[in-house]
């Protein structure tokens, strides 16, 4: 079934683009969403002002994600999670996680551009691709480390050392 973009819909097309897909996408989802319509010369006439506005976003958008993917670049972020004792997570740590960690960093990163082929759910160091544009992406460390890990280890250790010198001063 053939339809005319009318927005820009990822790894589809671009607005003014004609496009062949199956007819459940184009009925259940394209044409309700207001994402194509159908390809008269009408409608091709009318597309064509939209056509050259939407292609100066999208550069002024390419540009953008360049600058935010090249600020990323060699960048790793920590994450604190829950796990127990053989390093499983209690949760999982997934795309919203990652991405408000490297927000608190100062990168306008969103959800959606985090790119996971599953949640982690182990202490780990995985490296994290983030797709921002067609052809803007750059990969990340993300380490996975037990929450409050070192901190609460040595104030343990004091807490022992401080009840020994208590019965120490008693004796």
């Amino acid at each position: 079934m053939e339809l005319l973009l009318t927005k820009d819909v990822r790894k589809l097309g671009h607005v003014g683009d004609v496009v062949n897909v199956k007819a459940g996408y184009a009925r259940n989802y394209l044409l309700p969403l207001g994402l194509a319509t159908w390809p008269t010369e009408e409608n091709l006439k009318a597309i064509e002002s939209e056509k050259v506005a939407a292609a100066e976003r999208r550069a002024a958008e390419l540009r953008r994600f360049t600058e935010v993917a090249d600020k990323l670049e060699g960048e790793s972020v920590t994450i604190e999670a829950n796990a127990n004792e053989e390093g499983t997570l209690y949760g999982s740590v997934g795309k919203a996680e990652i991405a408000a960690a490297l927000r608190e960093k100062g990168h306008a990163v969103l959800a959606d551009h985090v790119v996971l082929a599953h949640p982690i759910r182990s202490l780990d160091n995985v490296t994290v691709r983030l797709e921002f544009h067609d052809d803007v992406s750059v990969d990340v460390k993300v380490w996975v480390v037990r929450e409050g890990g070192l901190p609460d280890a040595e104030s343990e250790g004091e807490d022992s050392d401080e009840s020994g010198d208590a019965a120490d001063d008693e004796s």
